[in-house]
């Protein structure tokens, strides 16, 4: 272990209590956050700008990163608030636990914090970047540009048991529904918040069931469209070892684009993942799907839900800390140090 890495956990393990205590829960008020919190704390630089056009030229070469970054703020803010505690290295860390082997998108966040910290050294969060970033390849992708609340700081605590609480893909409509409700969030906020699969992908490996083997019966899922089940059997042959991806939006005209269509697609029985699939069948979130793929206002309610999930148990004020590098907690001095 290097000492980088041997003071990140001991940090971590002596200040966990009070990193739990400290959380201030953002689903009324949105905790202390502020639109324009930067505005004024880095002379005549717009933050928001610059992380803006980082993000972009990294999107300019590889599209994949918008549903990463989407993806990246929920697996942040779902586990221990949005407090960039996915980023930091280490062994134990949130970064190493199954849920999070592939989470991607880390390198924007750290070109994102290297250009802030290049003229405003030691202000912005990178709970804030990861927010701002995942806000900018929304817009990017075709979304609403939705106005973000800033004023995180960032955690001391990154634990890859915490990420087991993650709803995995294999969940139930109504269990999926119990562990948002305890993060604050509504069925039809989640619902909103799947809207991100609008753009996202998925390995074959977390739906080859449905191909070939659907509940052990040995025969496809019956609910699935036949175009849809011809389509993924050819990207995914039953006896490879093979791990490529499918859109989880299956119109071809709007797969890398944030719009509604991923609604449409599963009420047609053109969803990917059996949760997704779900979705448009369960009697607790068809008639949310339904009302969406009908509605002129998705990008709207999307933003709101993305500026929602942004606000779960954020730390502000003077909890937590500003890190230097997103990947490495601050080391606090101790008094031994004055004297070595």
């Amino acid at each position: 272990m290097s000492m980088t890495n041997s003071k990140i956990v001991l940090l971590a393990v002596g200040v966990v209590f009070f990193n739990l205590v400290g959380h201030c829960y953002g689903s009324l008020g949105y905790g202390g956050l502020q639109y324009g919190f930067y505005n004024g704390k880095c002379r005549t630089s717009d933050v928001e700008d610059i992380v803006r056009r980082t993000v972009y030229s990294k999107y300019l070469t590889n599209r994949k990163i918008a549903p990463a970054l989407i993806r990246m703020q929920f697996h942040d803010c779902f586990v221990n608030g949005c407090d960039a505690s996915i980023l930091l290295d280490g062994p134990n860390t949130e970064k190493t636990s199954p849920p999070n082997l592939s989470v991607r998108g880390y390198d924007v966040i750290d070109a994102a914090k290297a250009a802030v910290e290049n003229v405003c050294p030691g202000v912005v969060s990178c709970a804030d970047i990861i927010v701002m970033a995942t806000r900018d390849v929304v817009s990017f992708s075709g979304g609403a540009r939705y106005s973000v609340q800033t004023g995180r700081r960032d955690g001391l605590v990154s634990l890859a048991q915490n990420a087991l609480t993650l709803p995995p893909p294999t969940s139930s409509v109504s269990s999926a529904i119990r562990a948002f409700a305890l993060k604050g969030f509504t069925a039809t906020d989640m619902i909103y918040l799947l809207g991100g699969h609008t753009i996202g992908i998925a390995h074959c490996s977390l739906f080859k069931d449905r191909l070939y083997n659907y509940k052990n019966t040995g025969k496809p899922d019956p609910s699935m469209d036949l175009s849809l089940l011809s389509s993924l059997k050819s990207k995914c042959p039953q006896n490879t070892t093979a791990d490529p991806t499918a859109n989880l939006d299956q119109n071809p005209f709007s797969s890398a684009v944030v719009d509604k269509s991923f609604y449409s697609q599963i009420i047609m029985g053109r969803g990917v993942l059996q949760f997704d699939q779900d979705l448009a069948s369960d009697r607790l979130s068809k008639s949310t799907v339904a009302a969406i793929a009908r509605s002129s206002d998705f990008n709207a309610r999307f933003g709101q839900a993305m500026v929602k999930l942004g606000a779960t148990q954020v730390l502000t004020g003077k909890q937590g800390q500003i890190r230097k590098s997103c990947r490495a907690v601050n080391v606090v001095p101790t008094l031994t140090s004055f004297f070595n």
